[in-house]
């Protein structure tokens, strides 16, 4: 009797054991999904990182991942998956858009200004492109073409490229 309470125990840990080595890909990326909207982006990026590491081509755990490096300031890592995002998915202008950011935080003005140039290629009339292209030039010492990306921006409708017109003195 006592063997066989044994062997049950045993079968129970088992199982339990099982089943958490059975979680996929797609339950961690859930995970991740879950702690990114209770605003908990470290735990988030260690579940994206467990997404990552059981399926390598999980491309939307990489931009997800990214996103969340970009909220915690580690904008290096940021770059280095949506740099992989973009070699997945060269079409997706989100991921070059979200590199551009990261690599303007870094002070990576040429490449920043290559991630949004990509996004206008894709996009013509993408005011959100135009408004960071415009920081970007801003940060390379160029304020003149810094102005006129806020004012093409400013054109397209963008009640942002307004304000920010009038903060950077922009004639």
């Amino acid at each position: 009797m006592l063997a066989i309470k044994k062997l049950s125990v045993l079968l129970f840990l088992f199982a339990i054991s099982f089943n958490s080595m059975a979680q996929t890909a797609e339950d961690d990326f859930k995970e991740g999904e879950a702690r990114s909207k209770q605003r908990n982006y470290l735990a988030a990026i260690s579940e994206y990182s467990k997404a990552i590491d059981k399926n390598p081509k999980f491309w939307n755990a990489y931009v997800k991942r990214a996103f969340c490096y970009g909220l915690t300031e580690q904008y290096d890592k940021a770059v280095e998956d949506y740099t992989v995002a973009i070699a997945a998915e060269p079409e997706k202008i989100y991921s070059y858009q979200s590199r551009g950011s990261a690599h303007y935080k870094l002070g990576h003005f040429e490449e920043a200004l290559a991630d949004f140039n990509k996004v206008l290629e894709f996009e013509p009339k993408n005011q959100e492109a135009f408004n960071n292209r415009g920081f970007v030039k801003k940060g390379m010492g160029d304020k003149e073409g810094a102005c006129k990306d806020w004012y093409i921006s400013k054109k397209m409708g963008n009640e942002e490229a307004k304000i920010i017109i009038k903060n950077n003195n922009c004639r």
